[in-house]
């Protein structure tokens, strides 16, 4: 019996081994990984593979077994590593094209627990107050803590109106909150623009999906046709968590001129070091080039780029690469700081795995993992609480490669050796054992008559003077009280 048990452990084995794939972001390609096996340490998983089998309480069939032991080795690598199953790599493709039954929130995993990484606006979640960097412990009673993502991420989607109970730490309550929440279907629009003054262009990006660069052409078609020549334009990736990589390509490429680099990734194979620039062939999957008949104008019209702490990864790459071309002004908040590459493979049985695979290079040879982009102008609007999560808080994030970072393998001519200290923040950091005593300001719908960041951004665009924070205007509305 035991020999039996040995057996269907080494042929278990065999089984995780085939699952060892090397990757291209948004390129579904699978290829042979011939690596030397790791004779004794896989013995060892053998033992207790066998030792589960034949002496656990309970039996526990080999499907789980496996299925679990690829979810450890996974979830050791990094906070966005994934093992996707058949109804979870399902999903992950459903939400890039921007349309599901769910709760409207961007989630990661922190210390075995799932975390909030932004609630998408105007969804369940964010209209009942759901923030980023909440932990939601329990998904209707069931404990979240060692839960795979995809499995957390398959219990709060379903049908719409049905209804999902969410208990959520936060780190400035004291006590766990819950939340009722009922299902809709999420149908994201990725970009939204409108024009906030007379002369000026708005365009908000959400999420970097399948069809953002085209949504974003329309966009500006449309404010040239309303507006005539624009003055100036504010683009807004403040709490955008991401996306596609080369959606990220195709609206950097909508403000730069053509062939210019967008950005560069290394990573340890041939595949996982590109250089993508604003070139057609590397954004447009189908068809003609949506960029083609937008006004000339827009690659010159001045502009302000708005991050905060919730700016990750794809959008990330837009304000880096228009900040090192000197393209736009970049204001608000430090970003998120997650400077990797995940790339998506196509398994078998309808499996999925979502590798981490390469860190991205900003133009300049910058690599933000774990730093985020520097503002060029900090403006405070009360929104960035010192509990933000960001990268380097997470649980075995990347650091940063500081030996390639010094030679820079794949940055473009003259680019800089190193990475640019970063300028002190903007706002001195709390204390350890400082409670923090003022409350943030309530959330506010970017691109409202009450964004305060986006009236900044019109004053920078306008030459006016720009304010810096929020609590400075209410200062200058005390001092002018009778």
């Amino acid at each position: 019996m035991r020999n039996g048990m040995k057996k269907a452990g080494w042929v278990g084995l065999g089984a995780v081994l085939g699952l060892l794939l090397s990757l291209n972001l948004s390129v579904f390609a699978q290829r042979e990984s011939r690596l030397p096996i790791p004779y004794e340490d896989l013995q060892l998983l053998s033992a207790v593979f066998g030792k589960i089998k034949s002496d656990y309480v309970e039996p526990v069939s080999d499907d789980k077994l496996i299925k679990e032991a690829i979810n450890g080795m996974v979830h050791g690598l990094d906070p966005h590593s994934d093992f996707l199953d058949a109804e979870a790599f399902k999903e992950l493709q459903v939400s890039t094209q921007g349309k599901f039954g769910g709760l409207g929130i961007e989630v990661g995993v922190e210390d075995g627990i799932v975390r909030v990484i932004s609630p998408i606006e105007d969804t369940p979640a964010f209209r009942a107050g759901i923030k980023a960097g909440d932990l939601i412990v329990k998904i209707d009673e069931v404990v979240t803590r060692g839960m795979p993502l995809s499995k957390a991420v398959e219990k709060m989607r379903g049908k719409p109106g049905t209804i999902v109970n969410l208990t959520v730490v936060r780190k400035e309550v004291e006590s766990p909150l819950s939340f009722a929440l009922v299902r809709e279907e999420i149908n994201v629009k990725s970009v939204r623009y409108k024009s906030p003054e007379p002369g000026y262009g708005y365009i908000r990006i959400r999420q970097f999906q399948d069809r953002t660069g085209e949504d974003l052409a329309i966009a500006i078609k449309d404010l040239y046709k309303q507006q005539g020549d624009l003055k100036g334009l504010v683009l807004d990736v403040r709490s955008d968590p991401g996306g596609l990589l080369n959606q990220a390509v195709a609206v950097s490429a909508a403000f730069l001129p053509k062939d210019s680099l967008v950005v560069y990734t290394d990573g340890r194979t041939p595949d996982a070091r590109m250089r993508l620039t604003a070139n057609k062939e590397n954004y447009v999957r189908r068809g003609d080039d949506f960029f083609r008949d937008v006004p000339a104008a827009i690659k010159k019209v001045p502009m302000v780029v708005l991050v905060d702490g919730g700016t990750a990864s794809a959008s990330e790459i837009v304000a880096g690469a228009l900040q090192d071309h000197k393209r736009a002004t970049v204001m608000g908040a430090q970003t998120f700081g997650k400077g990797s590459v995940q790339t998506i493979l196509p398994i078998g049985n309808n499996a999925g795995l979502k590798l981490t695979t390469a860190r991205y290079y900003t133009p300049a040879g910058r690599s933000i993992q774990a730093k985020g982009i520097e503002p060029d102008v900090y403006i405070d609007d009360g929104r960035e609480s010192p509990n933000r999560i960001r990268e380097a808080n997470l649980e075995r994030h990347l650091e940063t490669n500081k030996e390639l970072d010094k030679q820079i393998r794949s940055a473009p001519p003259g680019a800089a050796a190193t990475d640019p200290a970063l300028p002190d923040a903007a706002k001195a950091p709390v204390k350890p054992g400082t409670a923090q005593t003022e409350a943030p300001l309530a959330r506010i719908d970017f691109g409202s008559d009450e964004d305060f960041q986006l009236k900044q951004a019109l004053n920078q665009l306008k030459g006016l003077p720009v304010i810096a924070s929020t609590k400075a205007v209410q200062a200058q509305a005390t001092q002018t009280k009778p």
